[in-house]
């Protein structure tokens, strides 16, 4: 059976065993949120041997030259000997500017890393909090415009990142993970298109950071945003912005009137593009009524959250 190294520890693992069920079976903690290669939250390093990778693809080229694997998708098939991500060695070192409640279950956080980082409105970052959770998060602040990185976080249910974050105050420490490209973006080859932006709860962080970057390169097409919620968090700066761009149209809809809102989704020009953040549920729902409105495939860019334990 293959050998599985690990710090100062070595055991023997069945062929094929998943690394990241091995790992924590072996209780030495990896985190990971989603199991698909998306969240990064499980990076291990290679450091003899090689795994099988079953989305090489997940990785830039740059790190997987480094060793790192995401361990939710390789198995063990020989010797093998990694070391785990660790925050204080690998990841950025941040504090925490602010926590504000815009509404009683959305934590709006806000931090200021060491030194400067580099992203793009739609990307999102793994944060670990200083006792090893580790969580994805989209950024829902701009780069160039905001002097600090932004999560919107969604405290409705307890969790182990959660429970940490409804804690934290200003000048707490935070490491900063992997930095990942999302579904989302805005490019300026869409600046005529109608474009839509369609968000379910916090959701909308990303897409507030995409909406703000369209406006930023003029986006000269109409801008529909709509935001399906309980709480309309960032209702009066959306509704801001809608009065100080001619092009922008805010609909703010509670789960009550989702069904009539999605009915009401008419693609009048078939070069729309509609951006879809949200929970799996809500999702599916708008990519449905989309298609069926007779959106093309290929104009429906979409990031789903899971909810996080």
């Amino acid at each position: 059976m293959p050998e599985l190294r690990a710090g100062d520890r070595q055991w023997s693992v069945a062929p094929g065993a998943s690394l990241l069920d091995a790992l924590n079976d072996a209780g030495l903690s990896v985190p990971f949120s989603c199991r698909a290669g998306s969240c990064h939250a499980c990076l291990v390093r290679c450091t003899s041997g090689e795994p099988l990778d079953g989305l090489p693809e997940a990785l830039d080229a740059a790190k997987r030259e480094q060793g790192w694997r995401l361990a939710c998708q390789c198995r063990v098939v020989g010797d093998l000997a990694v070391e785990i991500f660790d925050p204080l060695r690998d990841g950025l070192p941040a504090r925490v500017a602010s926590c504000e409640w815009p509404s009683p279950h959305v934590l709006r956080l806000r931090l200021a890393p060491e030194r400067g980082l580099r992203y793009r409105a739609g990307q999102h970052l793994v944060l670990w909090t200083a006792n090893g959770v580790a969580r994805p998060y989209s950024l829902a602040s701009l780069l160039g415009e905001d002097p600090f990185l932004e999560f919107h976080l969604d405290c409705r249910l307890p969790g182990a990142f959660t429970d940490v974050a409804r804690t934290l105050a200003p000048g707490d420490s935070v490491r900063l993970g992997e930095l990942r490209g999302g579904a989302l973006h805005y490019d300026p080859d869409w600046q005529a298109r109608p474009l839509w932006l369609l968000a379910a709860g916090t959701g909308l962080g990303p897409l507030w950071s995409v909406l703000r970057e369209a406006l930023r390169q003029e986006h000269q097409g109409p801008i529909r945003v709509m935001h399906v919620a309980h709480e309309h968090y960032l209702a009066s700066e959306l509704q801001r912005l809608g009065e100080e761009h001619a092009q922008v149209q805010i609909e703010l809809v509670g789960p009550d009137a989702f069904q009539a809102a999605l009915a009401g989704l008419r693609v009048a020009s078939r070069q729309t593009v509609a951006l879809v953040c949200g929970s799996p549920s809500s999702v599916e729902a708008f990519s449905k009524r989309l298609f069926i409105a007779g959106l093309p495939r290929g104009q429906l860019l979409a990031d789903v959250f899971l909810e996080k334990a």
